[in-house]
């Protein structure tokens, strides 16, 4: 492995600890979902990351299912809401109940206390309800009746899915609220194969719960080593460069098709792609980031970062295109 001074120095024994965690993750994962490896690979970097993660879909193609999958992979809590209009934020971050036995107000905590927190259908919520996630994505804590009360400290993770081509009774989460996740993926359909995989596991066997195989503190172990992994500061450039821009894309790419990026990235871009690129270095056995690393993150990444006009879906172009001419325009170091 390469030695770079001031690198620090993880061992062999830790890039072996680190390779069985992602490699039970991964197994666990394919036991129980056929295909979707993309979403597997965005499962496992948000969670050594310390991200939170954005799932969208058309009906079917085994969100929760996977959402799941990964979750009891983990000896971890795991709670599941599933977001309708009629939802309020006290249903997710708990209330105040009055108990008439002991004359005094207490505290119930909401569901969204767990390590893991599904968030099915998030775009089913109402934009109060998906307010009230803000506090408790970015900053690990919520505030009930004037108290704060934080979140599991050593694993805390926010999975959100949605449907986006259902408009009746939903609620497209805003800028703001999509910036808090680290990472968006995208499904797409199986392919004839892996739908006939799919047909052949449904019997009693694909049912069967699975014990977990990991620990939380088999995650914080890991995400430590993720953070020895070395970041040289053309890599920081690197990233701080293309993220700059996003927010000045007509400069960069011309006017063909800068004209179609109404808004860009904000800094927390620039921090997911650091500490996912850290992750993918460690998925290939190395202490170090090269810029591959950057360009294997860059849709999680920027997708739901880069807001496009009107304009843009009647030319055809996505938010892919856009980030594909913005990597292809900017130097590598």
């Amino acid at each position: 492995m390469t030695q770079i001074q001031d690198m620090p120095q993880i061992t062999e024994e830790e890039f072996a600890y680190a390779k069985e965690v992602i490699q039970r993750l991964s197994s666990y994962y394919d036991g129980v979902v056929v295909g979707q490896q993309e979403l597997k690979m965005a499962f496992i970097r948000a969670i050594l990351a310390d991200g939170h993660i954005l799932i969208e879909s058309v009906p079917g193609l085994a969100k929760t299912t996977a959402a799941k999958a990964i979750a009891s992979a983990i000896n971890a809590k795991f709670s599941r809401i599933q977001c309708t209009p009629d939802l309020l934020p006290s249903d997710i971050i708990g209330t105040q109940i009055y108990n008439q036995a002991q004359a005094k107000f207490q505290t119930i905590l909401g569901p969204i206390f767990a390590n893991f927190v599904l968030l099915d259908e998030v775009n089913r919520s109402s934009s109060k309800t998906q307010s009230a996630m803000l506090e408790a994505m970015q900053e690990k804590q919520v505030t009930i009746a004037e108290r704060t009360y934080k979140m599991p400290e050593d694993l805390f993770l926010v999975i959100a899915t949605q449907n986006p081509i259902e408009q009746e009774g939903t609620y497209p989460l805003s800028e703001a609220q999509t910036d808090r996740f680290m990472i968006k993926e995208v499904l797409t359909y199986p392919t004839p194969e892996e739908e006939t995989a799919i047909l052949s596991r449904m019997n009693y066997s694909s049912k069967r719960e699975r014990p977990a195989v990991l620990e939380v503190s088999d995650i914080h172990r890991t995400q430590e080593i993720v953070d020895k992994i070395y970041v040289d500061v053309s890599i920081r450039k690197y990233i701080a460069t293309l993220v700059h821009a996003t927010r000045n894309a007509t400069a960069l790419i011309g006017e063909e098709y800068g004209q179609y990026v109404k808004l860009g990235a904000s800094p927390r871009a620039s921090i997911a792609f650091l500490r996912l690129a850290k992750v993918v270095a460690l998925e290939q056995g190395r202490n170090y980031v090269i810029p591959e690393d950057v360009k294997a993150v860059r849709y999680q990444v920027l997708r739901h970062r880069i807001s496009l006009s009107y304009s843009a879906k009647s030319a055809g172009i996505s938010v892919e295109n856009i980030i594909d001419e913005l990597f292809a325009h900017t130097p590598t170091p």
